[in-house]
């Protein structure tokens, strides 16, 4: 999630202004008529063809930006499922004969498609998720690139060769396709994290059913429109990429126990994460797990803090705080404590909120009225066990905040052991821990979160920089040096540790995971050479 850091070069306004220039519903429904989406839209499709439920049951897609009502969803249930997997398992022998290159070039089109509508796809998804429009921009742009870096892969699908103790023998390993992969994903980044899970899976091999979040399902919808463009001039048969809008409940859970499904891909918090888990395991599926990030950056006293203030703002108030990278804890050594803080107020209170779609504001709403509550609510536990509000603390009412989903970013002075900072509250609250010993004593404090996902240090000196990457460093699945711990790119392998799941997508190797994996022996010559010098004779 590469985004530059340029809107967060803060400058002075007026504290919390909405701002102007706000583009408002009507100004983007053209944006969003090109996508195809309608005021009311079936949230079911094989590919191509789109499947009217036989249900009543529609999710209403609410913009948190204004709080209008988008569009209508017609959502799916049990027999609507059914269908979706009966085709997908139809479509997979088909899929898995067509060589991986071959798939790569249908991945290709659709990067290809992406492009094209990257304007209208960003602003539907800062519309129906509120993150900045640059942001939205930026998800579809990382869309791109996972297609190009698939494409790639599709031609690079290795298995190593060994050599075998025994005479001609010739041993190496070699990966197939699993079969329907399910991916079910997040509010917060609602393309992205699809694509990553979808291109590197398609280009190995496998079909796939996607149940997006309810949240965000008209951004699905619109995907699936630039995917269906692509099968269709392809002549593909159904069953490729289907989707599938519903509650966890109706669709997810049904999605979860199906041993049809081998792997399921599953982005979400840590709790609804554990019950994934203990649902895939019981029927020894396989998971992939993306769940929560309680992230923190260590600032040394040896840090350059002109690239540190920027990159700590944008890191706890990007996307409003609902990144999984996003930067909860804050570790400052305390001969710049004093320095660091008073830096960051300043530029805090100078931060501009209000609609996303304004591209001069930095911050804008929360995904929804729900998560405005959860957000007062840990307000008050960060006082209630002794924290310092130093700005914030409250939600944001009056003209330009009428949906009820703006919050003031907020800055907290903790100490190490208070319980609310162990808790991943998803939104803009930034704490500011001291820390007086050596680096050792900040990567503790570092790695005292159950999480393990992204972490980072802000030092020149390069001591501290390699403890904190060692293995008795940060024990998280990204490690960063002189950069926030927002901003994976694609190439690197994507995910954590402890309660973060243990998954990894996108770069890397990370392709394998849609894989099975088979180790082949061949024995070429006269004879029945056993391994180990077993001696076997009839």
């Amino acid at each position: 999630m590469l985004i530059g850091l340029s809107i967060f070069m803060i400058s002075l306004c007026q504290p919390y202004s909405p701002g102007r220039g706000v583009t408002s519903y009507e100004d983007n429904m053209e944006s969003i008529k090109k996508l195809h989406i309608k005021k009311a839209n079936s949230g079911i499709c094989t590919g191509t063809e789109w499947i009217s439920p036989a249900g009543s049951k529609v999710i209403e897609s609410i913009s948190p930006v204004d709080g209008r009502i988008i569009a209508k969803i017609q959502a799916g249930g049990a027999p609507e499922y059914k269908r979706i997997i009966t085709q997908a398992q139809k479509a997979f022998p088909l899929w898995r004969k067509i060589p991986a290159p071959e798939r790569g070039e249908i991945v290709r089109q659709i990067g290809e498609a992406l492009r094209k509508d990257k304007e209208n796809l960003g602003r539907m998804i800062c519309l129906e998720m509120g993150k900045s429009l640059q942001e939205g921009y930026g998800e579809v742009q990382e869309m791109i690139d996972v297609c190009d870096f698939a494409v790639g892969q599709s031609r690079m699908l290795y298995g190593a060769t060994m050599p075998s103790e025994r005479p001609s023998h010739r041993l190496y390993d070699q990966y197939h396709p699993l079969g329907v992969v399910g991916i079910i994903t997040a509010f917060n980044f609602p393309a992205a994290v699809w694509a990553w899970n979808a291109m590197l899976s398609t280009v190995c091999g496998n079909v796939l059913v996607w149940k997006p979040s309810s949240q965000v399902g008209l951004t699905a919808i619109a995907i699936q429109h630039i995917i269906a463009r692509v099968l269709k001039k392809n002549k593909l048969p159904e069953g490729i990429f289907s989707l599938i809008c519903g509650s966890g409940k109706d669709i997810g859970d049904l999605m979860l126990a199906d041993t049809r499904l081998p792997l399921i891909s599953f982005t979400g918090s840590v709790r609804t994460g554990r019950h994934a888990a203990q649902i895939i395991a019981g029927r020894l599926g396989k998971s992939l797990l993306e769940l929560g990030g309680n992230n923190s950056i260590i600032i040394s006293p040896e840090a350059d803090l002109a690239i540190a203030i920027p990159a700590v703002v944008f890191g706890a108030v990007g996307t409003a705080g609902q990144r999984c990278t996003t930067t909860r804890r804050l570790i400052i050594h305390e001969s710049i404590y004093d320095k660091v803080r008073d830096g960051l107020t300043k530029a805090y209170k100078s931060l501009r909120i209000g609609s996303p779609l304004n591209q001069d504001n930095h911050m804008g709403p929360l995904v929804n009225q729900d998560a405005v509550a959860n957000y007062l609510a840990a307000v008050e536990t960060i006082k209630d066990q002794g924290g310092e509000i130093l700005c914030g603390g409250h939600a944001l009412q009056g003209e330009g905040f009428e949906s009820g989903c703006y919050v003031a970013p907020t800055l907290v002075e903790v100490k190490s052991d208070i319980p609310i900072i162990k808790e991943e509250t998803f939104a803009p609250i930034l704490y500011l821990i001291r820390y007086s010993g050596d680096i050792n004593q900040a990567i503790e404090i570092n790695n005292s979160a159950h999480e393990g996902l992204s972490s980072a240090i802000f030092s020149n000196n390069l001591r501290e920089a390699e403890t904190f990457l060692s293995p008795w460093g940060s024990d998280c699945g990204i490690a960063n040096v002189n950069i926030g711990t927002s901003g994976a790119e694609i190439g690197g392998a994507f995910g954590g540790e402890k309660d973060t799941g243990g998954g990894r997508e996108s770069g890397s190797d990370a392709w394998k995971a849609y894989m099975r994996r088979q180790t082949v022996t061949i024995n070429y010559g006269h004879e029945l050479p056993l391994a180990q010098g077993i001696n076997f004779t009839i």
